[in-house]
C-alpha cells in the first residue's frame, strides 16, 4: 500500500476568497447545489454523506483555516474502503482573483492504484471547474 497524492488543475474564480470560504467550510451550505445531484445526500456542518453508484460516502472537515483551505477526511467505518483525505486550498492573488484547487492523498495498493488512478484525476479536475464555475456566477 502505498499513499498517493493527486492534484487538480488550478482554476480561477472572481471573487475574494473571503466570498467562497463560508461555502466550502460547511457541508450544509452545499446541500442546495448537491441534493439533487447524488444521492441521498444528507449534512450537518461538519459532516456529511451520500451514495455514489451503491457505495455510502460519508466525509467529515477535520481542519479549516479560514480563507485557505479545509481538510477533508473519509468518517471511519463508512462506504469506501480506501483511507483518504484531501485539501480544499484557496489562494488569493487579488480582491477579484482567487485560485482553487483540490488536492487528495489516498491510500492504495498497485491494484486500486491502476484501475482507479486516472479516474481520480479526472474527477478532481472536473470537481474543481465545477466549483470555479458555480462560485463565478455567484451574485
Amino acid at each position: 500500500m502505498g499513499l498517493e497524492k493527486y492534484e487538480s488543475k488550478q482554476q480561477q474564480i472572481f471573487k475574494p476568497a473571503a466570498r467562497i470560504f463560508p461555502f466550502i467550510s460547511r457541508f450544509d451550505m452545499l446541500t442546495p447545489a448537491l441534493q439533487d445531484k447524488v444521492e441521498e445526500w444528507s449534512a450537518t456542518e461538519d459532516t456529511c454523506s451520500f451514495k455514489v453508484k451503491g457505495f455510502t460516502v460519508a466525509l467529515r472537515i477535520v481542519e479549516r483555516v479560514e480563507n485557505k483551505h479545509i481538510k477533508i477526511a473519509g468518517d471511519d467505518g463508512v462506504g469506501i474502503p480506501v483511507d483518504f483525505s484531501f485539501w480544499i486550498q484557496l489562494h488569493e492573488v487579488s480582491e477579484s482573483d482567487t485560485r482553487i484547487r483540490m488536492v487528495l492523498h489516498a491510500e492504495l495498493n498497485m491494484m486500486m492504484r491502476m484501475m482507479v488512478g486516472s479516474k481520480i484525476q479526472g474527477g478532481l479536475d472536473k470537481a474543481v471547474e465545477g466549483l470555479a464555475q458555480a462560485f463565478n456566477q455567484l451574485p
